[in-house]
């Protein structure tokens, strides 16, 4: 049925679904009922989709009565899907694109052009809106989406096009006047697929698909190089003094939007030449060729780092961290360090690129050797500088083969520049070795397989990477479909593969439970700690109660949490997220974060709960996945998420909850639900991470001194002292005694300390733990009163 078949139906009789809507958005004298102002629209085709949609973004000016509710509803629907457009609804769509030029001043030219990418026929001769749409557009002062407005003129004709080429080209310098000219002499798909990268709100980037159309034309390409190249010549006229600082004014604003998209294809291409353009570009726009706090583009810095966030490579990281320790803006810095957070979250998931590591002429040993894996030695006069790359880089300086405590006076004085650079390369160091864990554990949603002997020269072989390298189990395919696990620190050689036999970070999920028992035996039993959980690595598998919600999940609803801590995390591991509170608007959001090398999107929907005096508390919910589809998201049944995908989305969700519950505050004292959900939760069933940390202490508690004062009985760390036995829950680390089961309150240090017991992996719930039971292993010895006075209480 057409756009017009849809409008014309009939009032009277029994209408489907999209009949009635498309009633309903078109004849403002149609009754709605209730279902139609949230309408199942999953039962409407995608062709229909369309043609509801041109009719909702006819609604001029949008109402906000029951119709205004279901253009909301189309408009949404039409975000998660991929709509399909008659060439009826194709020509509709352009009418009312320059209905709403006309009325409003502005109208979003992309919905004209997605509806001609799935015109479900031929193409209509749109000449006649599309001239009027430019004609409005080049009116203005400034043309906004410059990439969807040349792909219009081109639908209105040669003249047109021309007509718009030179008003574009027009005062905006020649970077913009250049990519002008490149976009005009592409094809109309070329500049079609082009269009997807047109923004008016530089912080909010496309899909990732849009750039990468553009990364595949050859002569936007070379574009991308000439601009990104005048961009840095640019600077450097600037710091030589041939052209004239002005804080902030290097370039205009269209020229950084330009940059940035220039770069973002760059980036993708993972093109040589772009370190040496970093060592240009990033310093010339950052610091100020005067002693000014200012710096030469504000904007294009922060949108270099977009782009980093969007395509990132390790030098182009290195390169933002090295130009954040310069920065004299005082506010840049901690700009910097947040967006910053993103870009590491973003290489982790850019596993081609993310395992690149300079070795900065440290030595290097083989995989069998016992010595350290990386050391530079430096000469200052008699004193030596030695830098040891090992979880962490160190700076220590001795004389005469003796070690010293600190930096030697000599050193400090006639030294300062090598001190500095040295500390300098520390930093680098440590900001590669946290960059290359988060590639490496972030490859697990990828499933990301390497070369063999890529691996071996760029990894287990890397004076920097080496040592984490080795304490992670890894599987070489030594055969087609027969991986052997091995853990290099415990090898003396590697197994016999070819260069190019695939190998890949070993994880729980792919093995049998005999196979992860014996790997979590051997760490203990070696006193091995990984970099990261890997071993006691958490697995989220689907439960019959998610197979029956079937596009969403309830495991981790129902919680309150504190909400700031848990926003925090949110930045922590990579995920986005409007900060919510007790104003308009922010009472709920969805937090997500793309996996699988972008391939699939998870989301996590939240609400703002209350003030719980000075605490902000959220209550949680359910959990959904989306897939990437052409250049959009759409939802998918949990059943269909890669199982790998699912179980590290979800032990990010059981982070979120475990560690920001109340559950988890010791001397949580509110009442009301708050206290009746902190008195459920306290001592609830263990979740899969809490699962983890039993395992971990079957494995720990015999070789403890406390030993045969502690039993593990389910959910529960028993421990026996002299005046009473206490029950430590493994999931909240809260206390009941017996003999009457009140709770004990014992507030823990800021960072509770690990002391000497071998732990295989961090935990900070796990040493508190283990902190609990060795004081109260020895309660007769405990002298804080605040402990005594509820011990003694019974």
């Amino acid at each position: 049925m057409s756009y017009e078949d849809l409008a014309a139906a009939p009032r009277g009789g029994v209408m489907d679904l999209a009949t009635r809507l498309m009633r309903a958005l078109t004849d403002p004298d149609f009754p709605l009922e209730d279902a139609d102002r949230h309408p199942d629209l999953s039962q409407v085709s995608d062709v229909e989709l369309g043609s509801l949609l041109v009719a909702a973004y006819r609604l001029n000016p949008p109402s906000s009565d029951a119709r205004g509710v279901l253009r909301l509803s189309v408009e949404h629907a039409a975000g998660e899907r991929r709509p399909r457009y008659r060439p009826d609804a194709c020509r509709r769509m352009f009418e009312a694109l320059a209905g709403r030029c006309e009325e409003n001043g502005w109208a979003d030219l992309t919905r004209g052009l997605d509806a001609l990418e799935h015109c479900t026929g031929p193409l209509p001769d749109l000449s006649e809106p599309a001239r009027a749409l430019v004609g409005f557009w080049l009116a203005k002062d400034t043309a906004r989406q410059p990439y969807a407005l040349l792909a219009v003129a081109r639908l209105a004709g040669e003249d047109t096009l021309r007509t718009a080429v030179e008003r574009l080209s027009r005062d905006v310098g020649p970077i913009v006047a250049d990519e002008i000219t490149v976009l005009a002499g592409l094809t109309p798909a070329e500049r079609t697929v082009l269009r997807g990268i047109d923004r008016d709100d530089r912080p909010h980037a496309p899909h990732p698909h849009a750039w990468r159309g553009s990364a595949g034309n050859p002569d936007y390409v070379a574009f991308a190089r000439r601009a990104l190249q005048a961009a840095a010549d640019r600077t450097d006229a600037i710091r030589a003094g041939g052209i004239p600082y002005r804080a902030d004014k290097a370039f205009t604003d269209r020229e950084v939007t330009t940059l940035g998209q220039a770069l973002r294809v760059a980036l993708i291409r993972d093109e040589p030449w772009l370190p040496e353009l970093f060592e240009r570009l990033l310093p010339g726009i950052a610091l100020a060729p005067t002693a000014a706090r200012t710096l030469p583009s504000q904007a294009l810095l922060y949108e270099v780092v977009r782009a980093a966030q969007d395509f990132p490579t390790p030098e182009l990281a290195t390169a933002i961290r090295t130009v954040r320790r310069t920065v004299r803006h005082a506010g840049v810095p901690k700009q910097l360090d947040r967006m910053l957070r993103k870009v590491d979250t973003a290489l982790a998931e850019r596993t081609d690129v993310a395992l690149r590591l300079p070795r900065l002429g440290f030595a290097t040993a083989s995989v069998g050797d016992s010595a350290p894996a990386g050391v530079l030695r430096r000469t200052a006069g008699d004193y030596r500088a030695v830098v040891t790359a090992t979880d962490t880089a160190t700076l220590t300086w001795e004389k005469d083969g003796r070690p010293l405590r600190g930096v030697p006076v000599p050193v400090r004085r006639d030294h300062a520049a090598l001190v500095k650079e040295l500390r300098d390369l520390v930093k680098r160091v440590n900001a590669q070795l946290v960059t290359l864990l988060r590639a490496l554990e972030g490859g697990f949603t990828a499933d990301a397989v390497h070369p063999y002997g890529r691996w071996r020269a760029e990894l287990a072989e890397h004076p920097l990477a080496r040592t984490l390298v080795r304490r992670l189990i890894w599987e070489i395919e030594i055969a087609p479909g027969r991986w052997q696990a091995v853990l290099p620190e415990t090898e003396e050689h590697l197994p016999d593969a070819p260069d190019d036999a695939s190998v890949r970070l070993w994880h729980p999920l792919r093995s049998a439970p005999d196979a992860v028992r014996a790997w979590r035996d051997l760490l203990v039993e070696r006193r091995i700690r990984q970099p990261f959980k890997q071993a006691f690595r958490e697995i989220y598998l689907l439960t019959p109660a998610e197979e029956r919600t079937r596009v969403y999940s309830n495991r981790f609803a129902a919680h309150l949490v504190h909400y700031r801590r848990m926003f925090a995390l949110f930045r922590a591991r990579g995920w986005r997220s409007r900060l919510l509170g007790g104003w308009d608007g922010g009472d709920g959001d969805e937090a997500e974060r793309t996996l699988a090398a972008g391939e699939w999107r998870v989301r996590f929907h939240h609400t703002w709960a209350d003030r719980a005096g000075e605490q902000e508390l959220a209550s949680t919910d359910q959990v959904r996945f989306d897939r990437a589809d052409a250049g959009s998201w759409r939802e998918e049944p949990l059943a269909d998420v890669p199982p790998l995908v699912f179980s590290e989305a979800m032990r990010d969700v059981d982070l979120f909850v475990g560690v920001t519950s109340i559950a988890t505050d010791p001397d949580w004292t509110d009442g009301g639900p708050e206290r009746a959900y902190w008195e459920r939760a306290s001592f609830a069933e263990l979740t899969a991470t809490a699962e983890a940390r039993r395992d971990a202490l079957a494995r720990i508690l015999p070789r403890l001194r406390i030993a045969d004062r502690c039993t593990l009985d389910g959910r529960f760390l028993v421990v026996r002292g002299d005046l009473r036995t206490y029950w430590i829950h493994l999931g909240s680390a809260n206390i009941l005694m017996e003999p009457d089961g009140a709770y004990l309150c014992i507030v823990p240090a800021r960072q509770p300390a690990q002391g000497k017991v071998f732990l295989p992996f961090e935990d900070e719930r796990l040493s508190l733990i283990l902190s609990k039971a060795f004081l109260l292993a020895a309660d007769a010895a405990v002298t804080d009163e605040s402990i005594l006075v509820q011990i003694k209480r019974g």
